[in-house]
């Protein structure tokens, strides 16, 4: 009898009596043998043990997917950075990761609330509390991606709050990334990466009730579907409804989200993956404080501008599909197409001006109904080769995107209210119209890149993308009626990066990167302006302090050009002449310290101004953006002993002072706030946990826009939920 096989026989034997102790040596002996070791004999001898199937579970680490979970608080791969399955050190970019044990340990229930991890990125605008963008870097992200996709290339926000009950992970890479994306800022791109459906059976579901009447029930469940072979779903849903701490007379905000997702895995070498997402949201139209003499009064963070009757509703849905087939191992093939479609509909209070006494607020009625859609297909091919003895993986795509909006406005008068102590009751007056607005955008990109690694530590990334359209935008009102022709587009950006790594705990890596983004400004006498652009160079280092806890830092500056500025003789039209400028440093740090310890934080130093403008003084900061901004978040759960399963938590954001508008003419101060979590794992199903923000009840501003436009943070809020999982 063969040795191999005498070592099989013997661990079988061993596990009868022991079947807990060597299940992974028997399963590992197992796989080692050659076929022709192990077969049937048809008279076996008296004491081995003859076995008609063997079915062996293994339960090692699995090694992570870019597209996959997140084991602990640190990621180690990605494809956010470069559409391929990259390790993130190996990225030419700042990469970070916020990961699904992040979201559930803070109960991240805002897209805003997970990007605070990140260096240098903070709130934006809640868009009057319809939505979120952010600054990543100094400079306004409107939209981001979900799976690599950008949203309708022709809307300027993405219409409702961004539900994270189906994020697997929530990446960001900073600074221009046009060479993979597309248009877009030079701040850099936020990617949420979707729960893919598992074939193993799934289930949680979460009941949350909170401060000031906060209630929210969400799950996720997933299983393989037997009628098809390699088929598997997820059915991800939440809804909500949150009165919060603002005075709305007594109305409340609600959001429902669903999202379907299947994968089905025909062969070893052929992938499917279909998501969907629908969010209804109705909400209240809420522009926040209003500054008067250069701050924004904290007095009272619940005081509210608007009527009873101030109401938004938004739509949003998608459906995105992505094929995978691997030709053999040096070549895959991938096809996406994402469809997107949706609509808001918005009847407002907006605030004008604070008199010159400080005792009134003027105000106007506006109402804004809007539609948008798009579609957007990306096919590419990913290739690994040798040439010279350089080992490259090279991918080569084409993308065509083709999206429009349609958007009606009409503006009436409004009575004014108390600027200290606002009341409701005001009468709506008769509609005019004031816009009519559309916009169509179609591109196509043609883009390709190789990582080459050029020797042992040292890899090079080199990529471009071309994108040729045309944009229809024609913003129709009472004065200006004259239709404009086409715009004709075109943008090159280029990428580069050189990674090195002299050991292996160290990475080094520099890269320069560029972005477009088309105009929407009306130029006089110009048909078709030149596009935003961003130019940005970096350097940065990864480090493994230790085996589980990874420490990145990074130097930036980026330069946008051709920011579209009020035309001073002619105020009604813009001049492209405008130039910005953002240079920073940063660190962050995500991992285990020991088992049970996990950590994620960050530290950011910028300084964002105004370098040419016809309109703002050179040298004014950019709305919004902090000098100094960090964050820490920490958590232990007890290993063993009488508190085995309690688990605590704490963290600190910190934002700086911050401009509200490009005239700098007023502030909001900055403001610390602390956090903590206490939860208790009763056993493998179910989980009581105790979030608690602001312990402190601190009065901040979250998100400065312009004079009547400043988001104030929640005061001290609780948190419970109760979690169940199959």
């Amino acid at each position: 009898m063969p040795a191999a096989r005498i070592d099989v026989v013997g661990r079988i034997k061993y596990c009868r009596s022991r079947p807990n102790i060597c299940s992974t040596g028997l399963a590992t002996s197992l796989l080692l043998l050659a076929p022709t070791e192990i077969r049937a004999q048809s008279e076996p001898a008296a004491d081995e043990i003859v076995l008609s199937e063997l079915s062996v579970a293994g339960t090692g680490p699995v090694s992570e997917r870019a597209d996959g979970p997140v084991v602990g608080y640190r990621a180690t791969r990605s494809a956010t950075a470069t559409r391929t399955d990259t390790p993130v050190r190996d990225s030419p970019q700042s990469i970070n990761v916020v990961s699904r044990s992040v979201i559930t340990d803070q109960q991240d229930l805002r897209l805003t609330d997970a990007v605070t991890n990140v260096s240098n990125v903070v709130l934006g605008s809640t868009v009057q509390g319809r939505s979120q963008n952010y600054l990543i870097r100094g400079f306004s992200t409107q939209v981001f991606a979900v799976d690599g996709v950008l949203v309708d290339p022709a809307i300027n926000f993405y219409p409702v709050t961004r539900d994270l009950v189906d994020a697997e992970r929530v990446e960001v890479i900073k600074g221009p990334a046009s060479v993979l994306f597309g248009r877009g800022d030079p701040g850099g791109v936020i990617n949420i990466v979707t729960r893919r459906p598992t074939f193993e059976p799934t289930a949680e579901a979460s009941v949350q009730g909170g401060s000031f009447g906060f209630r929210r029930f969400q799950g996720s469940v997933s299983s393989a579907l037997p009628a098809v072979e390699g088929l598997a779903a997820r059915l991800s849903f939440a809804a909500q409804e949150d009165p919060t701490f603002r005075n709305y007379g007594g109305d409340t905000n609600r959001r429902v989200f669903v999202a379907p997702a299947f994968s089905w895995t025909p062969s070893a070498d052929t992938r499917v993956y279909v998501n969907s997402e629908f969010t209804n949201q109705r909400t209240q139209y809420d522009e926040g404080l209003v500054a008067f003499r250069g701050r924004v009064p904290l007095d009272n963070i619940s005081r509210f501008y608007g009527e009873p009757s101030s109401r938004y509703f938004g739509e949003f849905n998608s459906i995105t599909m992505r094929a995978e087939h691997d030709v053999n191992e040096n070549l895959t093939l991938r096809q996406v197409i994402a469809g997107q479609w949706g609509t808001f509909d918005v009847f407002a209070a907006r605030a004008l001006a604070v008199n010159n006494a400080g005792t009134l607020l003027t105000r106007r009625e506006a109402t804004v109904n809007s539609r948008f859609a798009a579609v957007d297909s990306q096919t590419e091919a990913v290739m690994k080769f040798d040439t010279f003895g350089f080992a490259h993986t090279a991918l080569l795509g084409f993308e065509y995107s083709n999206g429009f909006r349609h958007a009606f406005s009409q503006q009436g008068n409004l009575a004014p209210v108390s600027f200290l102590n606002p009341m409701f009751g005001a009468a709506f007056q008769p509609l005019q119209f004031q816009a009519d607005l559309k916009q169509k955008l179609e591109v196509f990109g043609l883009y390709v890149q190789d990582q080459i690694v050029l020797a042992p530590g040292l890899q090079l990334v080199v990529g471009a993308r071309f994108d040729l359209g045309s944009q229809y935008y024609f913003n129709r009102q009472p004065a200006s009626r004259t239709q404009p022709p086409e715009q004709t587009l075109f943008g090159a950006s280029p990428r580069v990066g050189l990674i090195y790594r002299p050991f292996e705990p160290l990475t080094f890596y520099a890269s320069y990167a560029t972005s477009f983004l088309p105009q929407t400004a009306s130029v006089l006498n110009v048909a078709s302006p030149p596009p935003s652009t961003g130019e940005q160079v970096e350097a940065g280092t990864r480090v493994d302090l230790t085996p589980g806890l990874t420490l990145s830092a990074a130097a930036f500056q980026i330069v946008r050009d051709n920011v579209a500025a009020t035309d001073p003789r002619n105020p009604t039209f813009s001049v492209i002449t405008g130039q910005q400028r953002s240079r920073g440093v940063e660190a962050d740090l995500a991992g285990e310290i020991l088992p049970g310890w996990s950590i994620i934080g960050s530290v950011g130093l910028i300084d964002a101004r105004i370098t040419k403008d016809t309109t703002f003084a050179v040298g004014n900061r950019l709305t919004g953006v902090p000098v100094f901004s960090g964050s820490l978040w920490t958590t232990y759960a007890f290993q063993e002993g009488p508190l085995r399963g309690l688990g605590l938590g704490f963290g600190v954001t910190h934002v700086g002072r911050r401009y509200g508008d490009l005239d700098n003419s007023f502030t909001v101060g900055a403001y610390n706030r602390l956090d903590a979590l206490v939860y208790y794992d009763f056993d493998a199903h179910w989980r009581l946990s105790v979030n608690m923000r602001n312990l402190t009840n601190a009065r901040y501003i979250e998100a400065p826009t312009n004079a009547t436009n400043n988001t104030p943070g929640a005061p001290f809020t609780v948190l419970a939920t109760i979690t169940a999982r199959l």
